[in-house]
């Protein structure tokens, strides 16, 4: 199975059934199958081949869902970018990866005239919507794609229009568009074949493509829908960037079980969220720990209709135990899925509900189809309730880092057979008797301070006990005695007036002496990443 066959089988069974509500647009399975289809034609006619790679940088829209499954079609290789990305960083990416095409808007002209320099592989834009006057190198083709027409209205076939002075590319008419409906393209692609490279944040600067095969994917999407229980009636709002794997599975599961998705821009409003939540009956709600905040910070909660939302995922970090007990408080009838993963290897484990009260503080077991083991340094797996590196193993442990050899060397490592690869996720945990996973730290985070190793996320949980802490983050600083010494950053809720003492004090009556911070700074918002971490790089 291919990750394009979620959209295909799914506009055969279902092809009247809305898929995807977007920007005032209820778009069905077969809308989108038939967009697909032409756009992966235009592709192959632009001279895209087998595992090429197109890039995509727009934001979460119609378009951006049509070009992922296009270029699958195509039996190319897609590149989400976030939307908010600079020219630095996407100049980067289009280098890296040797992407022949780039997908994407007019706002976007400005960075985009930026990131062309130097980016040679780069052969053609395609603007959807409008071509700027502003466009890059003469080397670079110009395409317009028109997208999509007003709500409830017809699609417009895709056309690829020349700008003048460039190379041509010839515009299907009606009756050609006709042709590429009835005829859809038939690149030859087998599972081991590579569907995504996703861009995450490297540790030494740039950013590192992991590489996701279609069986990678696949399997990933299946484990994580049984465990979810996912059914056809499910209606999924996400907020979340298509470019942060969380967000992207979101439409990927969906597809594949033939449900629909509520796709919007950001969580920037909340309340205008909750009520398209309420209008849409909305059955999931996918979180990270920085939406729980906003979530809970949210006066008149009550006046909400929430009878039609089933469940809540949380991942990207771990939901603080405070954050899942208010959670649980405004929503009784929802399941909560604490969950965690990696870009690597997509998820990791899940918390079942019913484990929520009994164990707050876990993030589960292994996903279906997969096995986990905490090991110590020279990799011998250690006994329940020790310390060590968590390892993945199974069909979802990506295919390692484009470009990277050493990097992949480090991380996925050869496993019991041949041409297995064990991932090393870099983060401790330990194991309970039962076989539930703890999250202790990621290595690099770990503070050594007063003789002791101490896990920031213990603190941080304690932190957000605390009457008045909305967000809490912990991090170590260099100290003269104590080679480490403890700093908190506390974001306050609305008009609480929670002060420097208070946080001391209530660490040294929650916590163990030398897990105290020795600092405190307070501050109006923590700076985030585009998937809505925190992120502590900066703080430090």
């Amino acid at each position: 199975m291919l990750v394009q066959h979620f959209l295909e089988h799914s506009a055969a069974r279902l092809p009247n059934k809305v898929a995807l509500i977007c920007d005032g647009k209820r778009l069905t399975y077969s809308e989108i199958n038939q967009q697909a289809d032409q756009l992966a034609s235009a592709l192959m006619g632009l001279g895209i081949k087998r595992q090429d790679r197109v890039v995509i940088f727009m934001d979460n829209s119609a378009e951006s869902v049509i070009s992922l499954f296009g270029i699958l079609k195509a039996g190319a290789i897609f590149i989400m970018v976030n939307a908010t990305m600079k020219a630095k960083k996407l100049n980067y990416i289009l280098k890296d990866s040797g992407a022949r095409v780039l997908i994407t808007n007019a706002n976007k002209a400005r960075i985009i005239h930026e990131a062309l320099d130097g980016a040679s592989g780069l052969e053609h834009v395609l603007w959807v919507g409008s071509i700027p006057a502003v466009i890059g190198p003469s080397s670079v083709s110009m395409h317009l794609w028109n997208g999509l027409l007003s709500p409830n209205s017809d699609l417009r076939p895709f056309t690829l229009s020349t700008v003048e002075g460039l190379t041509s590319v010839s515009s299907p008419s009606a009756s050609s568009a006709a042709v590429l409906k009835r005829s859809a393209p038939n690149a030859v692609c087998i599972d081991i074949d590579l569907a995504a490279i996703i861009y995450t944040s490297g540790s030494t600067g740039e950013p590192k493509g992991v590489m996701s095969a279609h069986y990678n994917m696949v399997a990933a999407a299946k484990s994580i829908t049984q465990y979810i229980g996912n059914v056809e009636n499910d209606i999924i709002l996400n907020v979340l960037p298509l470019s942060f794997d969380y967000g992207l599975y979101q439409v990927l599961m969906a597809f594949l079980f033939g449900g629909t998705v509520v796709l919007e821009k950001s969580f920037l409003y909340p309340y205008r969220i909750l009520e398209k939540v309420v209008e849409e009956k909305v059955t999931g709600f996918p979180l990270v720990p920085t939406m729980a905040a906003l979530l809970l910070q949210m006066e008149d909660l009550s006046k909400f209709n929430f009878s039609h939302l089933r469940y809540m995922t949380n991942t990207a970090a771990a939901l603080p135990v405070a954050y899942i007990r208010k959670l649980q408080s405004i929503f009784p009838q929802v399941k909560i899925f604490s969950m965690y993963g990696l870009t690597e290897c997509k998820r990791v484990s899940y918390l079942p509900p019913d484990q929520v009260d009994k164990r707050p503080d876990s993030v589960g077991i292994p996903i279906p189809n997969e096995e986990v083991f905490v090991v110590d340094e020279n990799g011998n797996e250690v006994p329940p309730g020790q310390v060590g590196e968590l390892v993945i193993r199974g069909s979802n442990v990506m295919q390692g880092y484009w470009n990277a050899l050493e990097e992949t060397a480090k991380r996925y490592r050869p496993g019991r057979y041949r041409g297995e690869a064990l991932l090393y996720s870099g983060d401790l945990f330990r194991r309970d008797e039962e076989g539930y996973l703890y999250f202790v730290a990621r290595k690099d985070d770990m503070i050594k301070t007063k003789g002791e190793r101490v896990s920031p996320k213990e603190i941080e949980n304690a932190l957000c006990e605390l009457e008045g802490v909305a967000e809490a983050a912990v991090i170590g600083v260099p100290d003269e005695i104590f080679g480490q010494a403890i700093k908190a950053f506390v974001v306050q809720k609305k008009g609480a007036g929670v002060k420097e003492k208070d946080v001391v004090g209530y660490c040294t009556k929650n916590l163990e002496s030398f897990m105290v911070p020795k600092y405190v700074e307070f501050m109006d918002s923590f700076p985030k990443s585009p998937s809505g971490k925190i992120d502590k790089k900066q703080l430090k």
